[in-house]
């Protein structure tokens, strides 16, 4: 592997990891004592909008180094064509979601503390980080695969 396919696969797998890790963190640490009334608005504003940076950030560096890795490793047949192309295009798929369900979650709980309510939007917006964690980790989960040679 040369050193730029080398470096965009360290890139993606970075940031990935660090996004999936910032929306676990939210889901199971800052919602949980936002809903206990242990933070006041600005601090879960500030951790949702650090969220938000690092989401639209990942999700550039990620469609950037996701698009050069497929060009390199993959043909169309390959992508539509093999157990590995269809783990590519299902990562796409969960990327995609990923994506939308914190930029509808993240904006519904800044919405909610705009108005200085904490509780309420804490609690209103949980099932939805719940779901994007999930969505996260089943993403890893196939980088994992997909980093695994011989198994796929």
């Amino acid at each position: 592997m040369a050193i730029v396919e080398a470096a965009a696969v360290v890139i993606h797998t970075i940031f990935a990891a660090v996004w999936v890790g910032s929306v676990v963190f939210m889901t199971v640490s800052v919602l949980p004592m936002a809903k206990d009334g242990l933070l006041d608005p600005e601090a879960v504003e500030r951790a949702s909008g650090t969220l938000t940076r690092i989401t639209r950030w990942s999700a550039l560096l990620l469609l950037a180094t996701g698009s050069y890795m497929a060009s390199e490793f993959y043909t169309a047949e390959g992508l539509f064509g093999s157990g590995s192309g269809h783990l590519v295009l299902t990562m796409v798929a969960l990327w995609l979601v990923l994506t939308g369900l914190l930029e509808m979650t993240t904006r519904r709980l800044e919405d909610g503390l705009q108005a200085k309510r904490v509780r309420a939007p804490a609690a209103e917006t949980e099932t939805w980080f719940r779901a994007a964690s999930v969505v996260g980790l089943a993403l890893l989960t196939v980088a994992g695969l997909l980093s695994s040679p011989g198994l796929i």
